[in-house]
């Protein structure tokens, strides 16, 4: 029997256990794409307790402890700090197979030096541990991304925001590691919510021009996005119910806008037509710019109606929306191809059952640059061991695994940098798999580069950071 998370945790054969330690593991990280505040890193934050920066906002453990009948005084209520990490730890034990529990110790292991596991007995000792060991200066927000070998950030950022933390960690000399903003629209895109109005109008104030039409809306984020530029941004994400294609006219699509914008509800036609024009503008502006565009979809957001309407968005009500018809992806990238003007793409569904037509649309529109389309990491219900494995070999028997950019925290935790080394030890014990059943040679060169490239390299090469 293997110990319990040991240094070959997840590394099953001898070829496994080589390109993890020799290639994988001295590797930097480069997170592309996460949720942390800039704030905090100018600041550069210490936290009081494990809970803070644990159960803080993490909907992920929120869900789990609802499944294990945690009353919502102690996920999100108004029980203490130490309370809500008891009914945490008193959870823990139930999580087999979950990758909340291998998250868990490895930041348990690497950040605080805990080799025991978590649940109701340990807790207190786990508590005492972790918090006097936050408070020591080694653990601040900065010092957590120096010892995570962190060498760039892309945080997430509404095209209003002043980018001002920003601009101040770039003018830190003391802090070496890259901050950069990546550019999230979706408010402007997002034409059926009832703010939609109220959005423009802080938008039009942004970018200090009249937004009246479709034209003007164009015009004021192409002013955003040059400021975004001159701050670093080359980076794009878009949250999208799918990826959809619904042509229309410029008559329409400023009727639909002036109809949102005088606050009456749009029609799901109409929300259709005026979101594919806008991401065919934004994509061809990306094109032109340079950037990056990263397409997220495929998930039924805030299920819960009751829950939402105490806790709101983003508290654990999400699902798996298994409605995404590939055709009209894939409509939508032609009309770009038809002049020219697809960007650099990063796919990414949350429905683990589109990995095979997301596999099979990369490769009729790859182009100039290796792995140009890209299928993106396994995504928020999928970044377990399973789903990561069936994203690697899927993009693997269909496309090109050697160029893939792999791994994203996707988070809003310092901590969460394990992350990519629970992802580089499933991606060296898929391909030690294959190397020890004779799949593929034991050629060390090769070898080195694929495990490095996925790991790192790739990335850096496909942002041009």
């Amino acid at each position: 029997m293997k110990q319990f998370m040991d240094k070959d945790f997840l590394l099953s054969t001898q070829s496994a256990k080589d390109l993890y330690h020799n290639y994988a593991a001295k590797m930097p990280v480069v997170d592309y794409h996460c949720h942390i505040n800039p704030q905090e890193i100018y600041e550069d934050r210490k936290f009081d307790t494990i809970t803070q920066v644990w159960l803080g906002g993490d909907h992920y453990k929120w869900r789990q402890m609802r499944s294990n009948g945690v009353e919502e005084k102690y996920i999100t209520g108004d029980a203490t700090d130490r309370e809500k990490f008891q009914k945490w730890a008193e959870t823990m034990p139930k999580l087999i197979g979950n990758p909340l529990y291998h998250w868990s110790h490895l930041e348990l292991q690497r950040y605080f030096g805990y080799t025991g596991y978590l649940n109701a007995d340990t807790a207190e000792e786990v508590w005492n541990l972790c918090n006097e060991k936050l408070h020591q200066d080694s653990m601040s927000v900065r010092n957590l991304i120096r010892q995570s070998n962190v060498t760039l950030i892309c945080t997430t950022d509404d095209p209003a925001d002043t980018l001002e933390w920003h601009q101040k960690i770039a003018a830190d000399s003391t802090f070496e590691v890259k901050v950069l903003p990546a550019w999230r629209p979706d408010k402007a895109m997002n034409v059926e919510k009832p703010d939609f109005a109220a959005y423009i109008a802080k938008l039009s104030a942004a970018s200090s021009m009249e937004i009246k039409d479709f034209a003007s809306l164009k015009a004021a984020l192409k002013n955003r996005m040059e400021f975004f530029a001159s701050q670093g941004c080359c980076v794009s994400d878009h949250a999208l119910e799918y990826v959809m294609y619904v042509p229309a006219d410029d008559a329409e699509l400023d009727a639909i806008f002036a109809k949102s914008i005088s606050g009456k509800a749009v029609t799901k036609e109409e929300e259709l037509k005026y979101k594919t024009a806008f991401m065919v503008f934004a994509a061809k502006e990306y094109n032109r710019m340079g950037w990056i565009m990263q397409l997220h979809y495929g998930c039924k957001r805030d299920n819960n109606a009751l829950m939402f309407e105490k806790l709101g968005p983003d508290t654990g009500f999400d699902c798996i929306n298994n409605y995404a018809p590939s055709a009209q992806m894939a409509d939508y990238l032609n009309a770009l191809s038809a002049t020219d003007e697809v960007p650099k793409t990063i796919i990414y569904s949350l429905n683990p059952n589109d990995n095979a037509s997301i596999g099979t649309i990369l490769g009729c529109f790859q182009s100039q640059f290796p792995g140009k389309i890209q299928q993106g990491s396994a995504w928020w219900f999928n970044d377990h061991k399973t789903g990561m494995t069936e994203q690697m070999t899927s993009l693997a028997n269909l496309g090109c695994l050697g160029n893939f950019i792999g791994m994203l925290t996707d988070s809003r935790s310092f901590l969460s940098y394990t992350r990519h080394e629970y992802f580089r030890r499933i991606l060296c014990e898929l391909v030690g798999g294959w190397v020890e059943n004779g799949e593929y040679p034991d050629d060390q060169k090769a070898l080195k580069e694929i495990i490095e490239g996925i790991s790192y390299n790739n990335a850096v090469k496909y942002f041009g950071f």
